[in-house]
C-alpha cells in the first residue's frame, strides 16, 4: 500500500490537531533553551498547512510545494522556515523522480533530502542535538521497511534519539549559548518531530 495524497490531506488534518493539542507543551520546552514560540509556529503552520490541504492541486509535488509555502505564509520563526525548507526539497524529489504517491521505499530519501536541505539552510551539522539529529535517525531506520512496519519504527527511533541526546548539550541553535543548561532537557525541535510522527 502506497501513501496517496488524499492520505496525506488526512495526515496534515490530525497533525494541526495535534500541534494545537500540544502548543503548551512546545512552548514551555522551548522557554527553557530558546524563545518559548515553538508551539506556536507548529500550530499556526500546521493548521495553515491543513486549511490550504482543500485546495491542494492533484500532483504530489506540487502538494508538498504548497505545504513549503503555507509554512512561509503562517510562520515567519527559523524552525518555520526550516520546515518549509524541508517540503520544498521533498516536492523536488518527487517532481524529479515522477512521484505520485509515496512507497516505503522513498520514505527514507524523502527523510534524508528533507533534513540534508534543513542542514544547508540552518548551518547545522549532525551531532549537535537538533532536529537534524532526529530525521537522520529517522531516515535511518524506516529504509528496510513495509508500509504498515513503518510507525512503530518511526517511534522507538524518536525515543531512542531522544534518550541518545537528552543527556548531551544543545550545540546549535539559540541554546548553544548555554550549553550546559541543556544537558538533560529533551531538544523542542526533536519533540516537535515527535508530535509529528504520532499524530500521523
Amino acid at each position: 500500500m502506497n501513501i496517496t495524497l488524499e492520505m496525506l490531506k488526512q495526515a496534515v488534518n490530525r497533525i494541526a490537531i495535534a500541534c494545537e493539542q500540544f502548543q503548551p507543551m512546545l512552548c514551555e520546552a522551548d522557554s527553557r533553551l530558546g524563545d518559548g514560540d515553538l508551539g506556536i509556529t507548529m500550530q499556526k503552520g500546521w493548521r495553515q498547512i491543513a486549511d490550504d490541504s482543500q485546495d491542494w492541486p492533484d500532483d504530489l509535488s506540487k502538494a508538498l510545494f504548497q505545504c513549503s509555502k503555507s509554512l512561509q505564509k503562517a510562520c515567519a520563526s527559523s524552525f518555520g522556515t526550516l520546515q518549509a525548507t524541508a517540503f520544498m526539497a521533498m516536492a523536488k524529489y518527487c517532481k524529479e523522480n515522477q512521484l505520485q504517491e509515496i512507497s516505503s521505499s522513498d520514505i527514507s530519501p524523502l527523510l534524508t533530502v528533507a533534513y540534508q536541505s534543513m542542514m544547508a539552510r540552518g548551518k547545522g551539522e549532525l551531532g549537535q542535538k537538533s532536529v537534524l539529529d532526529i530525521l537522520y535517525h529517522l531516515s535511518e531506520a524506516l529504509k528496510p521497511l513495509a508500509i504498515d512496519d513503518l510507525k512503530i519504527a518511526a517511534l522507538q527511533s524518536i525515543e531512542s534519539t531522544l534518550n541518545e541526546f537528552r543527556q548531551k548539550p544543545n550545540l546549535l541553535g539559540r541554546a548553544r549559548m548555554f550549553p550546559e543548561k541543556s544537558i538533560g532537557l529533551d531538544d523542542p525541535g526533536m519533540l516537535a518531530i515527535k508530535v509529528i510522527v504520532e499524530a500521523i
